[in-house]
């Protein structure tokens, strides 16, 4: 599919209309003519866009062209279409709404992790946790989870501590995550680390007798 811009020597007193389906000639600044469907037209920018046949000759193509009203030379429509367009559907705004809430909240807990003057891996840590768990907070170096688990630096599965039980579900639940994390992060370094070793040029010397 092609798409070609056309402009230039303007053309005064373009107000029409197009209807989606009509077929339309415009002859452009180069006096080419350019016939094809109407796809879209735009009346305060007077952009006019066309479906036109492959200048590949391929039947399966189509060229589309935009043409700027404004600037072309003439326009005659060959074929008026009925074409109704449907109604645009109905917006979710409940949806919507929930999916500005979550972006904003995300945002706050990365401003959180970014402030907290905490080492980037317990960063990457506090985000880990806050997309399962929302209620996370920072207790100077410490990540509160749930107010009542406590992960520690070095941020190690055995930093995870509880005011109850240490078998307690949340205590368990927590260092299941923190657990998890460390082995994505290792084994992400080990592939990223394969990667540059694969990428390198092999070097080889020779030397002259």
């Amino acid at each position: 599919m092609a798409i070609n811009f056309y402009g230039k020597h303007k053309m005064a007193g373009v107000n029409e209309c197009f209807s989606i389906g009509s077929i339309v000639v415009c002859t452009n600044c180069f006096d080419e003519e350019i016939e094809g469907e109407v796809l879209g037209f735009e009346p305060n920018t007077k952009m006019l866009i066309l479906k036109c046949p492959s200048t590949s000759n391929n039947s399966t193509l189509n060229d589309i062209n935009i043409v700027n009203l404004a600037f072309a030379k003439d326009v005659q429509v060959k074929k008026e279409s009925n074409f109704v367009p449907p109604p645009l559907p109905s917006l979710n705004l409940n949806r919507i709404n929930n999916r500005i809430k979550t972006q904003i909240q995300d945002k706050k807990r990365q401003i959180s992790a970014m402030s907290a003057n905490v080492s980037p891996e317990a960063q990457k840590l506090y985000m880990t946790i806050t997309k399962t768990i929302p209620e996370v907070s920072w207790q100077g170096q410490n990540i509160v989870v749930y107010d009542q688990v406590i992960i520690s630096p070095p941020y190690k599965p055995e930093n995870v501590k509880g005011t109850g039980n240490p078998e307690d579900k949340a205590i368990v639940y927590i260092k299941n995550i923190v657990e998890k994390h460390f082995k994505d992060n290792a084994i992400q370094q080990v592939s990223s680390t394969s990667t540059t070793h694969r990428s390198k040029p092999t070097a080889t010397a020779s030397q002259s007798q």
